[in-house]
């Protein structure tokens, strides 16, 4: 696992129990618990682990602080080695602070959020070490996720010199799934398997709330999309599933859901998924049924970056046949 790892750190955060600062006359809302997780590539992490991948690697840049330690103790929880995660004094750890009223479980409950992220250019020597822990653990691993956080360009761990050295060691590595999901710069990577959303597909940069891209206008840009890339391409389309090419085009339906759903984290855990059924010998449409079924299970729990089980992908594949059994 490549890429941008951040610490998701929940306050719990009671009203009934705010004060008011003596100092400045503002409220002071009193935490009462503190949740901590890998988040962003970490949560991709979180669930191979639940899912049972048994070998996990972290390769990363983190700072040398408080963050990069509770970072690094929920990684090794989850049986994953944090030999490849650096620590730079020069860098903030990334950071998800986010408080939420205790007594508020739903999405409601979810205050502003504040975001610790490093601004600057990442520099060379950085890039170089990243590589080098890349080529020291590509010879023992099945697949590599590249997860790339940053928004802004060159300023996470997935730098253009870094997704240049993944385009030749995806070449060089045959044998070797590399899959890459990325927040801003899908179309940036080659010779990678991509999990791009629908309107990274047909390169709409600026989707309305709730629009959706036609699926026939899909079934065209993704061909298009594949030999761009170079390597075979996921779609996402939210609920209703994903579209793939390898090279031909298949659309795997979603799962229908009733109730509430919180999809943070949601394209983790169904990369999470689709990656090690890849690594067990599922076709790319296969693959992404799974990666489908896990995202299912992890949107219904809300307020945390859910994970699924092998038994629970079991039952909901049987919930799945049934919606789509006569179709």
């Amino acid at each position: 696992m490549l890429g941008d790892f951040f610490l998701d750190k929940y306050l719990e955060v009671d009203p009934r129990l705010a004060e008011t600062s003596v100092e400045t006359g503002k409220r002071a809302n009193q935490v009462v618990a503190i949740r901590k997780s890998p988040g962003a590539a970490g949560t991709v992490v979180n669930n191979l682990a639940a899912l049972g991948a048994k070998s996990l690697h972290a390769i990363g840049a983190t700072g040398d602080d408080g963050e990069a330690f509770d970072l690094r103790q929920g990684l090794n929880f989850q049986g994953c080695s944090t030999n490849g995660l650096l620590p730079f004094e020069f860098f903030n750890t990334p950071t998800y602070l986010k408080p939420r009223d205790v007594t508020d479980p739903s999405l409601a409950g979810e205050h502003e959020r504040y975001d610790t992220k490093n601004r600057r250019s990442t520099p060379p020597a950085v890039c170089e070490k990243i590589i080098a822990q890349l080529d020291a653990i590509l010879p023992a691993v099945d697949a590599m996720i590249i997860a790339d956080q940053v928004t802004e360009a060159d300023c996470g761990v997935v730098t253009a010199t870094v997704r240049a050295a993944l385009a030749d060691r995806a070449r060089r590595h045959p044998n070797v799934i590399f899959w890459a999901d990325s927040r801003a710069h899908i179309r940036s990577f080659r010779n990678v398997i991509i999990k791009a959303n629908q309107f990274e597909a047909v390169g709409h940069e600026s989707p309305r709330p709730d629009e959706v891209i036609p699926i026939d206008r899909l079934r065209q840009a993704v061909p298009h999309l594949r030999s761009e890339i170079g390597a075979p391409v996921c779609v996402t389309r939210g609920a209703a599933g994903m579209i793939v090419s390898d090279p031909e085009v298949s659309l795997v339906p979603g799962v229908t859901l009733t109730g509430p759903t919180d999809p943070t984290g949601a394209g983790d855990s169904a990369t999470a998924g689709a990656v090690l059924a890849l690594c067990s010998g599922a076709t790319l449409p296969e693959a992404a049924l799974v990666g489908c079924l896990v995202a299912s299970i992890t949107v219904q729990q809300l307020a945390t970056t859910g994970t699924a089980t092998p038994e629970q992908v079991i039952e909901r594949l049987d919930l799945w046949r049934d919606q789509n059994s006569g179709k």
